[in-house]
């Protein structure tokens, strides 16, 4: 089946990658334009782009995929499907109307619509998510779904581990529903959840929440995203693993640093930084920052 592939994040680029190497090979990939990236600001390519580039696809990277240049360009490719994952901007009509489109979605939809699905998953305590690959409409996530997969989620699962599995049942579910042209069944609507973007709100270890919630607070945003805890003199400190423990910490609702890691109390149980992220460092062992802290 002839292809376009719409997309723009680490997510998508792993996508890409399985379904170019199905017989459904894009004619075209379009994602967004190059932005500046990284604490430097240099401007940097999307990781979907860098996959075209690496796969040997044309590549288009339109300011927006609604003008009527981008919709000619994907219309002179012919496409019979266009296949969308984390693309990271509106697609409008008409070009919602010009083509079939398949959306990846990285969730048991009608459960976490939107931004930030795996993330809010793992925030939530679920023990299940999977993929959904669904007809794009008007809606957010609501479209027709016509394929779905589970996927457990292991009591350790970082972002970083659960998407890479999800990533795989992602690509082998589209190519899948490209092979069949399997048939979409209408979301229940009474069942919808949202996944909101991820907010610097949300990146905070605020201890009047419970230690296990904190803890997968942190394991939903590592590696990509990253929590924070501030510490005395206001200055954020990156926390990439965390441990809860069911005794209360030697601060009501404050960061001890006096122990051989620091402890964070919460209104149950405390949370205990295993790796921590200093500002302008990488990552390190909590101790190694204690030491270097303290003196």
């Amino acid at each position: 089946m002839r292809t376009v592939y719409l997309g723009t994040s680490e997510f998508a680029a792993a996508i890409l990658r399985r379904l170019a190497g199905s017989p459904h090979r894009p004619e075209l990939v379009i994602t967004r334009p190059d932005r500046p990236r990284g604490r430097g600001r240099l401007l940097g390519a999307p990781p979907v782009a860098d996959a075209a580039r690496e796969l040997g696809i044309e590549l288009d990277q339109p300011e927006s995929v609604n003008d009527e240049a981008a919709r000619a360009r994907i219309a002179a490719a012919r496409p019979e499907a266009v296949c969308v994952c984390a693309f990271g901007a509106l697609i409008k009509e008409p070009l919602l109307s010009e083509h079939p489109l398949l959306n990846v979605h990285p969730s048991l939809l009608p459960r976490w619509r939107g931004a930030a699905p795996v993330e809010r998953a793992i925030m939530a305590g679920d023990q299940t998510t999977g993929v959904s690959i669904m007809r794009l409409t008007a809606g957010l996530d609501s479209g027709p779904v016509c394929l779905q997969a589970s996927q457990p989620i292991e009591p350790g699962d970082t972002y970083g581990t659960l998407a890479e599995r999800l990533q795989a049942l992602g690509g082998e579910l589209l190519v899948e529903a490209l092979d069949s042209s399997a048939p979409c069944a209408e979301q229940d609507e009474a069942k919808a959840t949202y996944a909101e973007k991820i907010t610097a709100a949300d990146r905070r270890l605020d201890p009047a929440r419970t230690a296990p919630e904190l803890e997968r607070v942190v394991r939903a945003l590592t590696p990509h995203i990253g929590a924070n805890v501030e510490l005395a003199d206001g200055s954020l400190l990156g926390v990439r693993e965390a441990r809860a423990r069911p005794e209360p910490g030697a601060l009501n609702g404050g960061l001890s640093l006096d122990g051989a890691r620091p402890v964070l109390g919460c209104r149950k149980g405390s949370l205990e930084l295993v790796v921590v992220v200093p500002a302008g460092r990488r990552p390190m062992p909590a101790e190694d920052f204690l030491r270097g802290y303290r003196s």
